[in-house]
């Protein structure tokens, strides 16, 4: 994917990962699903924190959350992602780990055609979303190749 405000710069795997935290990061603080961040900042937005990631990633977390959730109005919510059974999920996985599996099932799916905002859309869009954030299951800790397989199958 080209860079928006830099054309001759190609936006990374690694940037990828950070907006992929981010969206992760958001949502949870806002106790929204996943998909709520994705659709409210759309695609624009995305190719744009995508563009910028390589400078974001050295800002506080925190003030990259607070900025975005102010500067797009994204209204909280009660989906609370971390509310789990302690029976059946000893540990919550992390933001930082979300982000990854959720970077490696974009990376995974890509089509020649799109670029990785689309591909964020596409993929936080998707079915199987509700399921790889029920930390009740264990879908989340599933080998990337299987959760690509169940992406392509429409569930698991």
């Amino acid at each position: 994917m080209t860079n928006v405000f830099f054309p001759d710069e190609q936006v990374t795997e690694n940037d990828l990962y950070f907006v992929c935290y981010m969206i992760e990061r958001v949502a949870r603080e806002l106790k929204q699903p996943n998909k709520y961040v994705v659709n409210a900042l759309g695609y624009n937005t995305l190719a744009e924190k995508l563009s910028l990631a390589n400078v974001l990633h050295a800002s506080n977390p925190q003030a990259v959350c607070a900025d975005w959730i102010e500067t797009y109005s994204l209204i909280p919510g009660n989906y609370d992602v971390t509310n789990v059974n302690p029976e059946l999920c000893e540990t919550i996985p992390t933001a930082l780990q979300m982000g990854k599996v959720y970077t490696r099932l974009i990376t995974s799916t890509l089509s020649i055609e799109e670029d990785y905002a689309e591909a964020i859309m596409r993929v936080y869009n998707s079915p199987i979303c509700e399921t790889l954030d029920n930390y009740n299951c264990s879908a989340y800790y599933e080998p990337s190749p299987y959760i690509t397989r169940c992406y392509y199958e429409g569930g698991f």
